[in-house]
């Protein structure tokens, strides 16, 4: 940002409008009126913000409001500003006694520190070359100060041309990353996560008919032209839905499917607080980012209140244009039958299940439990195994290679039979029996 001024600016010189926008205008500034005490604070800012625009840029901004919730460019604002790019110019501080510059841990970076930037709130920040600027102004109230958004252009065509630029950035960025939404008590969070570990297709151990279709589906999604959509009359739009036991693989595939798609893929952690608002805003999201790929995990969790609204808004007629959704269950009896196997919806359902044999030698092998044991101690390991999920076979691999490590040696039956007692526990629900010393519950 080669621009970086601090200087403060004057609210009382208001921008003075044409004499053809003063006839358009309904009502006008009016200093010292006290029925419009809060118009006079509002008018002053957005004033002065457009006065100190014109005279540093030589040319007239607008102020916009943005009426669809969409908050993307206010994301890649912040990342601009934390990377100094040089595509941005903070061009001045709005208030005196409010902080100009922020510190923040960047955990992202190679190396993990603080860093130093212009702070979003209570400072103007302008992309010259679009001809747009916004600003997150402070407003003061009787129980403390918050903010509002704002956003000034030179005109239509250069606020169009920015959000369709914001789109495609965002699509760009977030081929490594994935969007994360997370509903909670005090509404939904979103967050743009990367995808720290790459899983690839031949990560996923499945049976090779069903990860075949699937990934098939999703390649055909992508592959395809939309005009071939409209040209058939096929909705643009699939839904497939996974369920079976934890630990069985689910998450993995979700990753490898993030990993290996030409688009963006959103996550959605579905809570009780989830609500009919964080489900219109999701789809809104996933509906910019389009063509792409939305997860809901724990479809079952969705409160009763919302379902309702949950399955209007997927009968919609665009509301899943160009979306590939994903639902993920492990209580399928859960689900509400009118998900299940309806066009528009989840059109498919696939069913993850336990490992068999042939599952459990891949997931082993490619786990390296060979660097630990024979390979009759390996066939004696797949042997016993039966029953567990693939989770259950990583903390298999896990406990040998510790033992390995501290003994030198690996008792692969000890080992089966110990983890098959707690999932005895598990099952019967006496975990950590009170009677033998330990604390815990019995049923």
């Amino acid at each position: 940002m080669e621009k970086n001024r601090q200087a403060n600016f004057d609210l009382d010189k208001a921008h003075q409008s044409s004499p053809a926008q003063q006839q358009r205008t309904i009502v006008s500034y009016e200093p010292g009126n006290v029925n419009m005490a809060e118009y006079e604070s509002y008018a002053r800012v957005t004033r002065g913000i457009e006065a100190m625009l014109e005279e540093q840029y030589g040319v007239s901004y607008k102020l916009y409001a943005s009426d669809d919730g969409n908050q993307d460019y206010w994301d890649l604002l912040e990342e601009d500003v934390k990377k100094d790019s040089p595509d941005v110019e903070c061009a001045g501080r709005i208030y005196e006694g409010i902080e100009g510059r922020t510190f923040a841990y960047d955990e992202d970076s190679v190396t993990p520190e603080y860093t130093i930037h212009p702070a979003i709130r209570n400072n103007v920040f302008v992309y010259p070359a679009q001809g747009v600027a916004l600003a997150r102004i402070p407003m003061f109230r009787q129980h403390g100060i918050y903010s509002e958004d704002f956003v000034f252009a030179t005109g239509d065509e250069a606020i169009s041309d920015f959000l369709r630029s914001v789109r495609d950035r965002q699509r760009n960025r977030d081929q490594n990353r994935i969007t994360v939404f997370t509903d909670t008590n005090n509404g939904i969070q979103r967050e743009s996560e990367p995808i720290t570990r790459a899983v690839s297709r031949d990560d996923v151990i499945l049976p090779d008919p069903l990860k075949k279709e699937i990934y098939r589906s999703l390649d055909q999604f992508f592959e395809s032209d939309r005009s071939f959509y409209r040209k058939h009359n096929l909705p643009f739009k699939r839904g497939i839905l996974l369920y079976g036991r934890p630990g069985n693989g689910k998450t993995t595939l979700v990753k490898s499917i993030a990993g290996s798609i030409p688009g963006p893929a959103a996550y959605w952690q579905i809570t009780e607080y989830t609500s009919s608002g964080s489900v219109q805003e999701v789809f809104e999201t996933a509906a910019r980012l389009a063509p792409m790929v939305l997860v809901i995990e724990d479809i079952d969790s969705m409160p009763q209140g919302v379902r309702s609204f949950f399955l209007n808004t997927l009968d919609g007629a665009t509301s899943k244009e160009g979306i590939f959704l994903i639902g993920t269950t492990n209580y399928p009896e859960k689900i509400d039958p009118g998900l299940m196997n309806r066009a528009g919806r989840f059109d498919r359902s696939y069913e993850i299940t336990l490992p068999d044999q042939e599952m459990r030698r891949v997931f082993l092998e490619r786990r390296g439990l060979l660097d630990f044991v024979s390979a009759e101690e390996l066939e004696q390991a797949i042997s016993l195994t039966k029953g567990f999920s693939m989770a259950q076979l990583g903390e298999l691999y896990v406990s040998a290679a510790l033992e390995w490590n501290e003994r030198g040696e690996v008792d692969v039956a000890t080992i089966v039979r110990s983890m098959g007692g707690e999932m005895n526990k598990e099952k019967k629900g006496s975990w950590m029996d009170a009677k033998n010393g330990g604390i815990g519950f019995q049923l």
